[in-house]
């Protein structure tokens, strides 16, 4: 009832591509474009963004360029570069020998559209894919417009370890929160002022967007942004069970319900799950269970571990579970466990020797909140749809929300004045 009640209050909404399409493409006029997009890029109808634009009057779209997981969604490797078979378009992988547009490939365009639907957590590699974009279209002299979209997980919640801020990688193109609760034209904008890219943006903003909404109570279909992201449960958990995915542990990859599990050879199930939930994590449990991967780590090979049982989406830290998992395999695996190989995805090494020091993970979580509140405040400056809205559960235990909620409100009023007076969403707090 209340998803119901959600998407019937959501009737006005529009994605960037419906607004657009309102709009009789006003935006792109003149144009000659290259798109940036995959499967997820679909309008209300179900209508590909590529089809949609091809066929508007008044501009041309001479390229096409695909994230990770290749124009369908589906390739789980390396992509080469090839052309369309439906509209002899070229397209260029970025996720190949170039993860960047080169200047070739930029050619006779005048601007970059980017269409892609994200899943709000920061090593999730489209929103890296958008920030290189971004820096091409600025050498290049094009325009880079962002067709928005919902983040999936609320752009109204923060949580998780701000990475140190000597890394930068594909899985690490800005230091965000593992849960940055932004959407993508939020981050370009972000992305654009705080690395000094100089792109000439343009943020095709949603209409009737309320960004404490999850994704299945906007109205919209769910599509798989990527062939292991199969619903919003696996992608609520994704956040946490991904930390451990750099490790020598499968989550589930190559089964029907990847990330809803955990497991390895070497792992008792009966033990971790135990141990799991001894710690009465919010929002989880878990239960042992047994897996044969079809695919990825130990394919064919029998592992044992965990189910992981979503309960309250509202009430999971989804990152400090990802801590929970990992201290919890490293207590009772310290010989088998590769827990340096997790560092990647968790960014901060701080985190990674506190677990290794045996800190209870609670006490970890403590530790990330002031780069986290820092992050919160950087954030606001960047929001494009009214107030932050609530900070990290872990945050409110922290006496960090009284702090927060000051600051939320304050941000809230600025951004009302902000939109009597025409401004385009960016909020420049003192």
């Amino acid at each position: 009832m209340e998803k119901e009640a959600a998407a019937a209050d959501n009737k006005g909404f529009r994605t960037g591509i419906d607004v657009l399409v309102r709009d009789r493409f006003a935006q792109l006029a003149g144009m000659r474009i290259g798109l940036i997009t995959n499967h997820t890029g679909v309008d209300a109808e179900g209508k590909a963004t590529l089809d949609l634009l091809r066929h508007a009057p008044g501009m041309q779209v001479k390229a096409i360029f695909s994230p990770e997981h290749g124009l369908t969604g589906t390739a789980d490797a390396m992509i080469p570069s090839s052309r369309d078979t439906t509209t002899g378009l070229p397209i260029y992988s970025l996720y190949g020998t170039s993860k960047k547009p080169e200047a070739a490939m930029l050619r006779d365009l005048d601007c970059l559209v980017f269409d892609i639907q994200d899943a709000g957590v920061r090593f999730y590699t489209y929103i890296s894919t958008m920030g290189y974009a971004m820096e091409a279209a600025a050498a290049n002299g094009l325009a880079f417009v962002v067709l928005d979209r919902p983040n999936p997980l609320t752009a109204s919640i923060v949580q998780g370890p701000v990475p140190d801020k000597t890394r930068r990688s594909f899985t690490e193109y800005f230091p965000l929160p593992v849960r940055h609760g932004m959407t993508v034209g939020e981050l370009a904008t972000l992305f654009n002022a705080e690395y000094k890219i100089g792109a000439d943006l343009r943020v095709v903003k949603m209409e009737g967007y309320d960004r404490t909404r999850w994704f299945d109570e906007t109205g919209m279909a769910w599509i798989n942004p990527s062939p292991n992201l199969r619903s919003l449960t696996e992608a609520t958990l994704y956040p946490g069970v991904a930390l451990a995915e750099g490790a020598n542990v499968s989550v589930g990859r190559g089964t029907p319900t990847p990330f809803e599990l955990l497991g390895a050879p070497w792992i008792d199930g009966n033990s971790l799950a135990r141990s799991l939930n001894e710690r009465h994590i919010p929002g989880v449990r878990f239960a042992p269970a047994a897996f044969e991967p079809t695919s990825d780590i130990y394919r064919k090979r029998l592992c044992h571990g965990v189910r992981v049982t979503l309960t309250d989406r509202h009430l999971l830290d989804s990152p400090t579970m990802g801590i929970e998992i990992l201290s919890a395999l490293y207590r009772l695996y310290p010989k088998s466990f590769a827990i340096d190989d997790t560092l990647g995805l968790i960014g901060d090494r701080s985190v990674l020797a506190a677990i290794k020091k045996g800190q209870d993970p609670r006490s970890i979580a403590q530790s990330w909140q002031g780069p986290l509140e820092s992050f919160v405040l950087l954030r606001s400056n960047f929001l494009l749809y009214g107030a932050a809205g609530r900070v990290s559960q872990q945050m409110v235990k922290e006496g960090l929300h009284e702090a927060a909620g000051n600051h939320l409100a304050q941000e809230e009023q600025e951004f009302g004045l902000a939109e009597k007076l025409g401004g385009q969403g960016k909020i420049n707090l003192p």
